[in-house]
């Protein structure tokens, strides 16, 4: 099943220029730039006065329309009583547009920006630098935000954060509050920019949906309204054959590894799990599972002969492998199967010495899960340097590689080869502990088993699997995942039932 359109688009990050393209279109079908400016004004105001009660404030504006921003919040703040002392970096006299128009409603005093504009200030307002910063923030800018220890409130971004990115430019000041509009950036979720944003909220202020037809974005926030209505939901006719079989290729010595992964594949519904156990292992790999059958390999061969069983539709290889010679056969083989597959860990590493030929042997119907480490031997060698956000280094490997990947961590980005790719912000931090990775391999290709495409079978598992996390919360170690899976694919699924 295909994504939600309507879905996918609440859900849509937008880069400085696709936001800046949103701004033109709104413009050009007769809305003012001044009545949008208002609005943010307005928006940031409210959320001031929603969350604070009155004390002194700074405002700090920029030469540019985030400034302009920043002078209708403060405006209406001081119509509502509240003390404004507002700065301005740069001259009021070159503020050009709805900037100009914005910083004409306001009739206090305007001072230079410096630190001591910060002087009594409880609260302040940074208006001074949008999204799409074209330089380092440095000099007297970088000293005031440098010098902020009050609350912070944060106009789109916090200033010095690359909204398409998450970088730091230079310097920036950690905010309680952004207040953004229409949609959020890559950079209010991509670290570390995720980080200096505290509380974000996203403000309508009069551009209308039917806008991003005309953008056509491909990045979204990873959540379950656009990818809900794909996962597989088992009928009162289904039974375990129609429900996919994954076959788990497992390692020789660390067969935790498989272990976690096979157990996860079960548990988030592939019909039948099949552990490929080495011959030596064997023993190990058969008196630890139950629920998932275990067939022993004594080499290559039999590898293929299981793989040569068309019922056996989902593979998944690498966990606890080992990386050499012997694991670079059995990826080999895999992809020559043209099952749906997923290649994680020593999968991925056995290869990085052989990047041309790991590359032109995928398929579409793959799905890559390198932490950093692995990705950078994979695809950041000699040649083929991966300049560039997390981002947009995931969507260039999706797109050389022609598979879909998964680039973990804090932040995952998953990225398809159409260019499209999401950006999941629900993983805990105890999340980091040894087999977690494991886990969200065996959960992805659960999903590929069930005949969710990779894309959203990627998504899917990578949100749940953070969902999943936070459920079991602090103390988590990767044992802990699989059980509380469907505690979160009912809550997943009760959202559905109710029109989610």
């Amino acid at each position: 099943m295909e994504i939600v359109p309507t879905a996918w688009n609440r859900r849509i990050l937008l880069t400085p220029a696709e936001m800046g393209e949103a701004d033109r279109l709104t413009i050009a079908a007769g809305t003012a730039g001044i009545v949008l400016m208002e609005n943010a004004g307005l928006a940031v105001a409210d959320a001031v006065s929603r969350r604070w009660p009155v004390r002194p404030l700074a405002v700090l504006c920029g030469p540019g329309n985030n400034g302009g921003d920043g002078f209708v919040a403060a405006r209406i703040l001081a119509a509502r009583g509240w003390p404004v002392r507002l700065a301005l970096f740069g001259e009021r006299a070159r503020l050009k547009g709805d900037a100009a128009l914005a910083a004409a409603g306001w009739t206090g005093p305007i001072e230079a920006l410096s630190r001591d504009c910060l002087q009594g200030a409880a609260l302040v307002i940074d208006a001074l630098f949008g999204a799409g910063l074209s330089r380092d923030i440095d000099g007297t800018a970088a000293g005031v935000l440098g010098a902020i220890g009050v609350p912070m409130i944060a106009v789109d971004v916090p200033s010095g954060i690359d909204g398409a990115t998450g970088a730091v430019r230079g310097a920036a000041s950690h905010a309680a509050l952004t207040v953004t509009f229409f949609r959020r950036k890559p950079g209010h979720l991509l670290l570390p920019g995720r980080l200096y944003c505290g509380e974000t909220v996203v403000a309508p202020i009069e551009i209308e949906a039917a806008v991003l037809d005309g953008i056509a974005p491909q990045v979204a926030a990873n959540h379950p309204d656009w990818w809900r209505r794909a996962l597989p939901r088992p009928g009162a006719d289904s039974h375990k054959y129609r429900r996919g079989h994954a076959l788990v290729v497992g390692g020789a010595e660390m067969t935790g590894a498989a272990r976690l992964a096979a157990g996860a594949a079960a548990r988030l519904g592939a019909g039948l799990v099949t552990i490929a156990a080495p011959e030596p292992a064997y023993p190990i790999y058969a008196a630890a599972m139950t629920g998932v059958m275990v067939r022993k390999t004594a080499g290559l061969g039999d590898l293929e002969a299981l793989l040569g069983d068309s019922r056996r539709n989902a593979v998944l290889i690498g966990p606890g492998a080992g990386a050499g010679e012997g694991t670079r056969a059995a990826v080999m083989a895999v992809l020559g199967a043209r099952k749906r597959t997923v290649l994680d860990a020593d999968a991925l590493t056995s290869y990085a010495s052989e990047h041309d030929k790991f590359l032109a042997a995928l398929h579409p119907n793959c799905v890559l899960t390198p932490h950093e480490g692995e990705f950078s031997r994979l695809f950041d060698f000699p040649g083929n340097e991966m300049a560039g956000s997390k981002l947009e280094r995931a969507r260039r490997a999706a797109r050389e590689s022609g598979a879909v990947v998964l680039l973990k961590g804090a932040d995952t980005v998953i990225a398809a080869p159409d260019g499209r790719a999401a950006i999941n912000e629900n993983a805990p931090p105890w999340l980091a502990t040894a087999g977690s990775g494991d886990v969200l391999a065996g959960m992805v290709v659960a999903l590929l088993a069930q005949g969710v495409a990779p894309f959203e079978a990627a998504a899917a598992a990578c949100w749940l699997h953070g969902a999943a996390a936070r459920r079991v919360g602090q103390g988590l170690v990767a044992e802990d995942l699989a059980g509380a899976l469907p505690d979160v694919l009912r809550g997943v699924f009760d959202q559905l039932a109710q029109g989610g």
